[in-house]
C-alpha cells in the first residue's frame, strides 16, 4: 500500500534510456505502453541520460523507430550537462579536445566552445563506440601537457543488446591511469543533471521521482537531490546486487512494464 500511495503523488519523472526504456537497439517490454501511460496522466518527465553518444533529435529518431513518441525538449543528455558545466568555468571560445561522438561535440559547439586538435585548454571525454588507440593517446598527452580533464559521465558499463560491455567510465579510467589525472565529472550521480531536469520539469520535489536502472549513478544522483528513487532491474542491476549494496531505492520493479501495471492500479484502484 504504501508504494502505490508514493506513486499516486507523483506528477513528474525523471528517466534514464539505457536499460529502463530500450538495450541497445531494443526496446524493452512495455517502453512504449509506459511512455503513453504518462502522457495520458499528465505525468511530465525529463529523459535523462549519462549517454552522450547522441543529439537529443537523434534520441527522439531512435525512439520513434521503437514506437515511443518524444519530443527533443523532454531529452536531456550528458553531453548537454557537460556543455553547461563548461560554460560555467570557460568562456566561449574555450579551445577543447574532444574524446566523443556527435551529441558531445555538437553541444559542445553550441555552447561556443572551439573543437581543436591540439594546444586545448580542456579535454572533455565521453563515450565513444568507435575509439581508437591514437585518440587516446592524443587526449592523454594534451592532459599531461596542461589541459583540464572532464568526464561526461563515470558509467563503467553500458547495457547493450549484446550484453553488459565497457562504458565511458572505463575510457576515463584508462585516460587518469595514463595521465596521472582524476577527471571533474558531470552527469549522475552528480547533481546538475537532476537539477536541470528539475527546471525542465517546474515540479517539486515532493512530486518528482528518479527512475533508472544504475544504483551508483541513477539512484544516488535522486537521493542526492532529495528525490525519490525507482530502481528497474532490466538494465546493469541485478537483485542480488542489492544485498550487499549501500545504495538502496525506494521502490524496485522488474522493468517499466511492471510499474505502468502497479501505478496504473494504484491510481484506478
Amino acid at each position: 500500500m504504501q508504494r502505490e500511495s508514493s506513486l499516486k503523488a507523483l506528477r513528474h519523472l525523471i528517466v534514464d534510456l539505457d536499460g529502463v526504456l530500450y538495450r541497445g537497439r531494443d526496446a524493452i517490454d512495455g517502453a512504449a505502453g509506459f511512455v503513453g501511460f504518462l502522457r495520458r496522466q499528465g505525468i511530465g518527465f525529463v529523459l535523462a541520460t549519462n549517454n552522450s553518444t547522441q543529439t537529443p533529435r537523434q534520441y527522439v529518431e531512435k525512439l520513434a523507430r521503437m514506437g515511443i513518441e518524444v519530443q527533443q525538449g523532454e531529452v536531456l543528455t550528458s553531453a548537454q550537462a557537460t556543455a553547461g558545466y563548461l560554460r560555467s568555468v570557460a568562456a566561449a571560445g574555450t579551445r577543447v579536445f574532444v574524446v566523443g561522438m556527435d551529441g558531445l561535440r555538437s553541444a559542445l559547439e553550441a555552447a561556443g566552445f572551439r573543437l581543436v586538435e591540439e594546444d586545448a585548454e580542456y579535454v572533455v571525454a565521453g563515450m565513444d563506440f568507435t575509439i581508437c588507440f591514437e585518440r587516446l593517446v592524443q587526449a592523454t598527452l594534451q592532459i599531461r601537457s596542461g589541459a583540464r580533464f572532464v568526464g561526461t559521465n563515470g558509467d563503467r558499463t553500458f547495457p547493450s543488446e549484446r550484453g553488459i560491455i565497457p562504458g565511458c567510465g572505463s575510457l576515463l579510467a584508462l585516460l587518469e591511469t595514463a595521465s596521472g589525472v582524476t577527471p571533474t565529472i558531470v552527469g549522475k550521480p552528480e547533481r546538475a543533471m537532476i537539477d536541470q531536469a528539475l527546471l525542465v520539469l517546474g515540479g517539486s520535489r515532493a512530486d518528482t521521482a528518479v527512475l533508472g536502472d544504475r544504483l551508483e549513478t541513477d539512484i544516488l544522483a535522486g537521493q542526492r537531490a532529495g528525490l525519490r528513487t525507482l530502481l528497474v532491474l532490466s538494465g546493469v542491476t541485478q537483485r542480488e546486487m542489492l544485498v550487499t549494496s549501500e545504495i538502496q531505492p525506494d521502490e524496485i520493479y522488474e522493468d517499466v512494464g511492471e510499474l505502468h501495471q502497479i501505478w496504473a492500479a494504484a491510481l484506478h484502484g
